[in-house]
């Protein structure tokens, strides 16, 4: 049975329980979350079942809000890193969609081509909807707690500033934890090394490119990439979410899959040492 099978297998029992299940779908940028979550949809209107998609990045700050908690940071960017969204809109959706007695879901939504391809948000999706998918590069990673080993293991990969922001990032995800606590499924893609993710994105923008569609200069580009690598280093971030998923599934470099299992097993088989060191990275 394959993952997406999975997947629809398990919330068509919940949903026949009565229950509104919310799906989280964790990895890194240009691992085709969108085209999973695609794939899922089309699974559950085959089975009659309406699956809403949403992204943690549809929670992004209003412009003026944004430009504030972002001011100062190493990368030059104004979205991406923890603290540039308001993960409490998404959860407060969720609640009022799960007692809600016509399904009906509404949720922020932020629009990538405004402000000359900077973003912000427009009005809210509102739907019907038997379940949710909720998918982000970040999603469920937790702040690391014992602060002296991390800061240990990052001085040698980072520079002052670079780790400074570091420490304000894993501060942040504080305020995303009672959202993370909506989820009941989590699901990952997981690349087979942490050299990809940077690949994926560049290929997945030559093809905007080659279409005719908005597209980001390879410096911003590279610079929204590093933001997402180096304010939550995988082997910190992403490991411990890898420990704690239900289903999973290795990517090699063309993104096909390798291997699907659990999260333990992944864990086993497929965790990696990585270094995302701004030398390592751009």
């Amino acid at each position: 049975m394959s993952l997406e099978e999975q997947v629809l297998r398990w919330c068509a029992l919940q949903i026949r329980h009565g229950q509104r299940p919310v799906i989280g779908l964790n990895g890194p940028v240009g691992a085709g979350k969108s085209t999973l979550a695609r794939r899922l949809q089309e699974l559950f209107a085959a089975a009659g079942l309406e699956l809403a998609v949403a992204s943690i990045d549809d929670a992004y700050l209003p412009w003026p809000q944004r430009l504030a908690a972002m001011a100062g940071n190493p990368y030059g960017v104004n979205r991406v890193p923890p603290g540039s969204h308001e993960p409490e809109a998404l959860r407060q959706g969720v609640r009022r969609w799960r007692s809600a007695p016509d399904r009906i879901l509404e949720l922020p939504r932020f629009e990538k081509t405004l402000r000359g391809g900077q973003g912000d948000r427009v009005e809210p999706w509102r739907g019907p909807a038997d379940a949710l998918l909720l998918e982000g590069w970040m999603l469920a990673c937790r702040p690391v707690e014992d602060l002296e080993i991390a800061i240990s293991a990052l001085q040698g990969r980072f520079s002052a500033a670079e780790l400074a922001w570091w420490q304000r990032c894993n501060q942040a995800l504080e305020g995303y934890l009672p959202l993370w606590q909506e989820l009941d499924q989590l699901v990952m893609l997981w690349p087979s090394s942490w050299r990809w993710p940077r690949r994926w994105r560049l290929q997945a923008e030559a093809r905007q490119r080659r279409r005719g569609g908005g597209w980001m200069p390879a410096a911003e580009l590279n610079r929204l990439v590093t933001a997402t690598l180096q304010s939550l280093p995988p082997d910190l971030y992403q490991q411990p979410v890898l420990a704690r998923a239900n289903s999973v599934r290795v990517l090699d470099q063309r993104r096909r899959s390798v291997w699907e299992g659990s999260g333990e097993a992944a864990l086993a088989r497929w965790a990696q040492p990585c270094s995302v060191s701004s030398s390592a990275t751009g």
